[in-house]
């Protein structure tokens, strides 16, 4: 399906199957329902996936789902709708959630090992005992509870006895280790809230850090690929992995993760502009979300080409964001029917054509791709030009219309502004021009040139469409967690989103949602599949036709 380029990752499974380490290997998407995955998380779906299938291995689909206060069902259908819009199917099916017993089990294990106790501090103190960078933490006071005290403060904090926040199980670790994530981390917490997939059998929730390895090891996974924040976390991974008595024991490795200029790379940042009324949903088009990216009609094919294209790595840095919309533009250029839309319409009378004559003129669908043959397109003596491709007063080397010039019309004839109309406050509103009948296209008419091409639809028989343009709609986001929200909102771009009413050729007139295509000069869009209806035409643009990126 895809090529594989080297990386560090494929080296090392490469060596862990030759040397007989793993005899087969097992890796894992894991997302937390929390919200829509964005075009970070394709990244780790094609590489997770991606090696897996490179060397026969499986790869599993988990949801950690430890937080019910912001999990939802919807988050789970969309990320199993987007894995599989990416081309992937998992091997096995599983939630954090199914393992909560288990889990409840090795915090017990560890309580009786005397690695782990129930400690009465708040969370801001937990905080200040712990520590800086520079300065060791102090123990808790409850540090030092023995085995029967914590079992039976656990086994009540299970039956719902405290209110939440009141009692947290720590791991018993090193309050003095220089890596503060091994300073007694809290490994349970009470929450009095329902699951969406075990009700309210629990009002205890494993921490994220201390279920992921445990669900790793339970399903087998021989490479957990994680991403270089979770780094510092890789000596916790382990040692909850061996204290907890795992069978199975599998490695964390770390790669770079995936920034985007002018892209929100945050899901919690995501969720705010939605939830504030930035944008009308997770699937918005203006959203680096896969399904706003599926929406506005980019493909799985040029999102995968992009991530293999970046590589893999322990490196990090920002990716420019037109080198996503390159490989769109690659991927849709052979495939796409050309046709022609004019957005911001001007009326043109043809006054010399004759009236109630209408002709049909030949169109290649792609001239990059001539095996998609030929389109017809109607003509008559009234058509729509772009506003943009006429100007009264126009400055030197302007070459489209304006008094006294002459143009071609793309597919068809020669015509020359003779007469502007206007309305009362002055503006344009129409134009008369005469055509020449000897300069049709495709006659090999030689009799003279012109310097200017422009794109039109047929008056009578076009198609009242509505086109959605778009800009970047964060501007220099950078992927600092570190950062206000306020600044954050106020990098909102407001013109981000324009809405114009237009036409299209009326052979547009039966496409469905999701079909894309090349609007002459003005790019690639394609049909949105929530707001186009049976007499409502919307089109979103995917990208412009050119960008100045060079790979």
């Amino acid at each position: 399906m895809e090529h594989n380029s080297p990386n560090f990752i494929r080296n090392i499974i490469k060596e862990d199957l030759e040397t007989g380490k793993h005899d087969h290997i097992v890796t894992r998407f894991p997302p937390e329902p929390n919200g829509y995955l964005h075009i970070g998380h394709a990244k780790s779906i094609i590489l997770n996936f991606g090696v897996a299938d490179e060397f026969n291995g499986k790869t599993n689909l988990r949801f950690d789902d430890t937080n019910p206060l912001k999990e939802d069902v919807e988050y789970v259908n969309s990320i199993k709708e987007d894995v599989k819009w990416l081309g992937y199917e998992w091997d096995g099916l599983f939630f954090a959630s199914d393992y909560f017993d288990e889990m409840y089990k090795r915090a017990v294990l560890l309580i009786n090992k005397g690695l782990a106790y129930v400690d009465d501090l708040s969370g801001d103190q937990i905080r200040e005992y712990r520590g800086t960078l520079t300065e060791p933490g102090k123990d808790s006071p409850y540090r030092n509870r023995s085995v029967e005290e914590n079992l039976d403060l656990f086994d009540r904090m299970r039956n719902g006895e405290f209110e939440n926040g009141s009692k947290v199980l720590r791991a018993k670790i090193d309050m003095s280790s220089p890596n503060i994530n091994l300073r007694d981390p809290v490994i349970y917490r009470i929450l009095h809230a329902e699951h969406h997939n075990t009700g309210d059998k629990w009002c205890i929730y494993p921490m994220y850090a201390f279920a992921h390895p445990l669900e790793d090891a339970i399903e087998g996974v021989t490479h957990s690929l994680c991403t270089l924040e979770f780094e510092d976390q890789r000596p916790l991974y382990n040692w909850i992995v061996e204290n907890c008595e795992m069978e199975s024991k599998p490695q964390q490795y770390e790669f770079g993760r995936l920034n985007v200029t002018n892209t929100v790379m945050s899901k919690r940042k995501l969720k705010q502009l939605v939830d504030e009324g930035f944008v009308d949903g997770w699937d918005d088009p203006r959203m680096p979300t896969i399904s706003g990216l599926r929406r506005r009609g980019y493909t799985a094919d040029a999102i995968r080409a992009f991530c293999h294209e970046i590589g893999v790595s322990k490196a990090y840095g920002a990716v420019d964001s037109q080198m996503l919309e390159h490989f769109v533009r690659e991927d849709l250029k052979l495939t796409v029917p050309r046709t022609m839309g004019v957005l911001r319409p001007l009326k043109v009378v043809i006054t010399n054509y004759p009236e109630g004559q209408v002709e049909m003129l030949d169109a290649e669908i792609n001239p990059e791709n001539e095996e998609m043959g030929i389109r017809q397109i109607p003509f008559s003596r009234e058509i729509y030009i772009e506003q943009d491709d006429f100007m009264e007063n126009p400055p030197k080397k302007y070459f489209r219309l304006f008094p006294g010039n002459e143009v071609r019309l793309k597919h068809a004839y020669f015509i020359k502004c003779e007469e502007v109309i206007k309305d009362d406050d002055g503006n344009v509103i129409e134009l008369h021009c005469t055509y020449d009948p000897e300069t049709k296209s495709g006659t090999g008419f030689t009799g003279r040139k012109v310097k200017g091409t422009i794109h039109w639809v047929e008056a009578s028989n076009a198609v009242p469409a509505e086109f959605r343009l778009y800009q970047p709609l964060i501007f220099d986001e950078e992927a600092g967690e570190e950062e206000e929200e306020k600044s954050f909102l106020e990098r909102v771009n407001p013109n981000s989103l324009e809405i114009l009413s237009g036409f299209v050729e009326p052979n547009m007139k039966d496409v469905v949602p999701q079909d894309k295509f090349q609007f002459f000069r003005h790019g690639y869009f394609n049909v949105d599949p929530k707001q186009t209806t049976v007499n409502h035409l919307v089109f979103n643009s995917i990208v412009e036709l050119k960008s100045s990126f060079k790979l």
